[in-house]
């Protein structure tokens, strides 16, 4: 007997399309819930099957890919084919835009970050699928690459799948942030977290501390304030999955900062901006937190290529004023 408090997503999906959204959204949102359902299963089963090692080949991130890489790309563009109000995808892992065919009247396109955290895959650490959805620009037809270099405001919807413990589903669609668990004896994901609401003034610090030589003075000087327990938004706890899916989680739920800064060298920093950075930034937002590159909001930077690459510092309010007050 299933508690009256959980709702199938799919339900959830279709009530909120006819509260405000179209039924077409809820179309894509369903078939991003069957990816996270596939790809929880093979990330269970990889071990078992020897999909756990490198392919020997490299993305255009320039990347060493694994073959859960490929897998989850695949997995994502094939619960799309036939599917006709999407047109096109773009992917961290590929480098021009899939055009899907006979969609050409889709009037949504998506960008997305199909394994999150691949590298975990080895110790059974977290890992995630990140994804954007946005309302095509050009009349129908062919895509063009315009209709994916939108800023983060202009989101659809926008979510991620955390897989680890156990796998979640967790988006927004312009309103509420809502989490989903899946149900895994029955293969169902049902609504266990309503409207999230990031914490404030709790949580803690997430960042690869190893890469402070690379960082200029003034970041340095700002994480330091935080390992240090000086920052007046509170004390925070060091924590790092090595996962973003993972860590930002974490701080959706207990609250506190991720930081990925750029480098002295490296100045436009590791995230792509499409692909990880607009998503998270979009429920961040939604959830009452914020989101920046340090220096103005990520859901304002508008990009100019694919796989444009940003900083970000996002997580509650107050954590990430902290963080701009220190770099400015």
């Amino acid at each position: 007997m299933i508690p009256n408090r959980l709702t199938l997503s799919e339900q959830f999906f279709r009530d909120q399309a006819q509260a405000n959204a179209s039924g077409g959204l809820s179309t894509v949102l369903n078939r991003f819930s069957l990816a996270a359902r596939m790809l929880a299963s093979e990330i269970m089963r990889a071990g078992f099957v020897g999909k756990l090692g490198y392919t020997g080949t490299t993305n255009v991130q320039d990347e060493n890919v694994r073959a859960l890489d490929v897998i989850s790309n695949d997995t994502v563009i094939q619960v799309f084919e036939n599917i006709p109000m999407v047109c096109g995808i773009a992917s961290e892992e590929m480098e021009d835009v899939h055009l899907l065919p006979g969609c050409e009247a889709g009037k949504y396109v998506i960008s997305c970050d199909p394994l999150d955290g691949s590298g975990n895959v080895d110790v059974a650490g977290q890992m995630g699928t990140i994804f954007g959805i946005y309302r095509r620009k050009s009349a129908e037809g062919k895509p063009q690459l315009s209709d994916f270099l939108q800023p983060g405001r202009d989101l659809v919807a926008a979510g991620y799948v955390l897989y680890g413990p156990c796998t979640m589903l967790v988006y927004s669609a312009g309103g509420p942030v809502n989490g989903f668990t899946l149900d895994r004896s029955i293969g169902t994901f049902f609504l266990t977290h309503p409207d999230l609401r990031i914490p404030e003034g709790e949580g803690s610090y997430s960042i690869n501390e190893a890469n402070e030589k690379k960082w200029d003075s003034k970041t340095q000087a700002m994480v330091r304030a935080f390992r240090q327990q000086e920052t007046t938004c509170g004390k925070r706890a060091a924590r790092y999955a090595g996962a973003l899916v993972g860590d930002f989680h974490r701080t959706l739920l207990k609250g506190g900062v991720y930081m990925y800064p750029g480098e002295v060298k490296k100045p436009e920093g590791k995230l792509r901006l499409l692909y990880e950075n607009a998503p998270l930034a979009f429920l961040c937002e939604r959830a009452g937190g914020a989101a920046s590159d340090g220096k103005q909001r990520i859901l304002d930077i508008t990009p100019t290529k694919l796989h444009e690459r940003t900083p970000l510092f996002l997580g509650s309010k107050g954590d990430v004023e902290e963080v701009l007050r220190r770099l400015a």
